[in-house]
């Protein structure tokens, strides 16, 4: 199971009740954040993700309402006690912002592993899956996060009878193991459609988005500006209206989509979700603590 949890929908400043910029993603009881806007450590204690087992932290951009968080999470995670090497990913730029953050944490007692120009990287490992990274249109370097959860073929109990393979093993290998000198291919079908996250904020609606979106379980995009009557403001400023968000949704197949990253100038997402259901009536509008559980498909 899979478990998305906005930890802060806000843009630019944040608001009562209103965090900036953070999605938690967790499975089996470890997490990784897309990006760390001021307000990130209350939220998550507030809505239950563990700050201890964060495996990773994945930014978007370096404006500052998406990683002011930074400094008191590597604090919080030292005094917690943590001695386990933290993965940060991010877009060109990403050594030079760890190292200024640095000076404000001050020495930690766990290394931090960068993989900078992640969207021109290969796939990352994280959370029994993994995360691609690719380009977004803002008005500085910026990257959205695709994280794909697998699921093995299912387990054929006749031919593991027909290759003598010990009930005791069967498990084992059904999780995708090697035992007693069998293999997961002799005994599982074809894989089966797994999950899909994809975070990209702050953007334009743009192609590399729209591709990796297909068939997503769940499109969590920036929804700075209401409806259409923001779009110029909206180019001018690098990020998307409701309105917009939709579109691409509809337009990519996503199954839900979650708008987020709301202007500090929009204070009920009523208007923006209309707009946005106009398009894609799967729309909901993103909130603090808004919390999804993915589960696989009944096959």
């Amino acid at each position: 199971m899979l478990t998305a949890t906005l930890l802060g929908c806000g843009g630019t400043q944040p608001l009562p009740g209103r965090a900036l910029s953070c999605l938690a993603l967790t499975v089996g009881g470890r997490s990784l954040l897309i990006d760390c806007g001021e307000g990130t450590q209350a939220a998550a204690r507030r809505w239950g993700v563990s700050l201890f087992k964060v495996d990773a932290v994945l930014l978007t951009h370096y404006h500052g309402d998406h990683i002011f968080g930074l400094p008191g999470l590597w604090q919080t995670m030292a005094a917690l006690g943590r001695t386990e090497p933290l993965l940060m990913a991010g877009p060109p730029g990403l050594e030079q912002v760890v190292r200024a953050f640095l000076c404000v944490a001050g020495p930690l007692p766990f290394d931090i592993r960068l993989a900078a120009d992640a969207a021109r990287s290969g796939p990352l490992p994280a959370l029994g899956g993994q995360v691609q990274a690719f380009p977004l249109r803002h008005r500085a370097p910026c990257c959205g996060y695709a994280f794909t959860l697998p699921r093995a073929g299912r387990f054929d109990p006749d031919r593991a009878t027909a290759l003598g393979v010990p009930l005791r093993l069967w498990r084992a290998l059904q999780n995708g193991q090697e035992a007693g000198g069998f293999h997961p291919h002799q005994v599982l079908g074809p894989p089966r459609r797994g999950l899909k996250v994809v975070y990209g904020a702050d953007t334009r609606p743009c192609g590399a988005l729209a591709d990796a979106a297909r068939g997503a379980d769940l499109l969590c995009m920036d929804a700075t500006y209401p409806t259409d009557d923001y779009r110029d403001k909206a180019r001018e400023y690098g990020h998307s209206t409701c309105a917009e968000a939709g579109r691409l949704a509809a337009e990519a197949g996503a199954r839900r989509l979650w708008l987020t990253h709301y202007s500090a100038a929009v204070t009920d997402p009523a208007e923006g979700l209309a707009a946005a259901q106009a398009a894609f009536p799967a729309a909901e509008a993103g909130f603090d603590g808004k919390r999804l559980e993915l589960k696989f498909d009944e096959e």
